[in-house]
């Protein structure tokens, strides 16, 4: 048992008051007590809470909405990062690998972040990808080559799919699109299937106020879907036509009947560049399909994109958001913002 000393430097003048004198030494042995138990609040109220680590801007909005105030929620990325070449601090790294959970977006996405996690997963800490729990598509699969163009083959498409990144899916027959989230009712299930991982992985968060908590925000994402497919009502069939900076929409496409005629800059990732054979092929495309507009990334440089739609001639440019949310305050800094600007913005192109 230690023992604490303190001197009152009053203590002559105390003399003349005792009851004082016990009061102002009752004090600071009360705050001493009183700090020796902060922390231990399993409350939430100060205390140790479980803290879960999200990767993307996009998942950390969604985990947030589902766990927030139970848990803490940190998200690795910050907003207009990109997950292809983002490295983290080293603070960040240590957070992930005491993590109670790290919640990944998977199929090669966080491509800077790879060696990372796999060290936090050797570390012991548990590991879940939001897009094990999603019917995944294979790279180009979502970005449909209809309205009159079925006896064309697939992998001509400028730009295409042969082109593009993702892990190697289970049967080997191709690579995985990562970008699911382009989807809200695959968003949807995916939050469903990190409900499931955080209460098992985590016990004390499988109470009745942190699933009404969780499940009511996967039925805002249900509801989401629908709105979006209400605002893209008005963009018929044969508008129906996307040019993007890079292979992000194929999700979107594959929900809301798209076509993704081809992507500017070859391959996943947001740098690098597209020769001019890929440029004419793509003007050739635009000008054949009768393509309003092109659409680029927020977080990416446009120069491309105008160039070419200046070769074509009156065609639109137009920035959708695509693999992380906007700025705090922006019209994308949740992931139903986001989702329901890019709609709009699409919805206003092409309708």
């Amino acid at each position: 048992m230690g023992f604490v000393l303190i001197l009152n430097p009053w203590a002559t003048e105390m003399r003349k008051y005792p009851r004082l004198d016990l009061v102002l030494l009752a004090l600071p042995l009360a705050a001493l007590v009183s700090g020796c138990g902060a922390g231990d609040d399993a409350s939430g109220e100060g205390g140790d809470r479980p803290t879960i680590v999200v990767t993307t801007t996009i998942l950390g909005d969604v985990v947030s909405s589902m766990i927030g105030g139970h848990a803490e929620v940190s998200t690795v990325m910050p907003a207009g990062a990109s997950p292809h070449d983002f490295q983290v601090s080293a603070r960040q790294g240590q957070e992930m690998r005491e993590a109670d959970l790290l919640i990944v977006n998977g199929a090669g996405f966080e491509e800077g972040l790879l060696d990372v996690i796999e060290a936090a997963e050797t570390d012991g800490v548990p590991v879940y990808e939001a897009i094990s729990a999603v019917d995944a598509l294979a790279v180009g699969e979502g970005a449909g080559h209809g309205h009159g163009h079925e006896d064309e083959d697939e992998d001509e498409t400028p730009g295409g799919p042969e082109e593009d990144h993702g892990a190697e899916d289970e049967s080997g027959s191709g690579d995985v699109d990562p970008h699911f989230f382009t989807d809200p009712g695959r968003m949807a299930t995916a939050a469903e299937g990190i409900l499931d991982r955080v209460v098992e992985q985590i016990p004390a968060l499988d109470t009745p106020q942190v699933r009404q908590q969780a499940e009511d925000h996967i039925a805002e994402l249900v509801d989401l879907d629908a709105e979006i497919e209400a605002v893209l009502a008005v963009v018929p069939a044969e508008r129906r036509v996307l040019v993007t900076n890079h292979a992000v929409f194929g999700y979107f496409a594959d929900r809301y009947e798209f076509e993704q005629v081809g992507v500017i800059l070859p391959g996943g990732g947001t740098g690098g560049g597209a020769s001019a054979g890929v440029l004419a092929e793509l003007a050739d495309a635009i000008e054949r399909e009768g393509v309003r507009a092109i659409f680029a990334d927020t977080s990416s440089p446009t120069d491309l994109a105008r160039t070419l739609a200046d070769e074509v001639g009156d065609v639109a440019v137009v920035e959708l958001y695509s693999e992380s949310l906007g700025g705090a305050g922006s019209d994308a800094d949740t992931y139903p913002a986001m989702m329901r600007t890019n709609a709009q913005r699409i919805a206003d192109a092409l309708g």
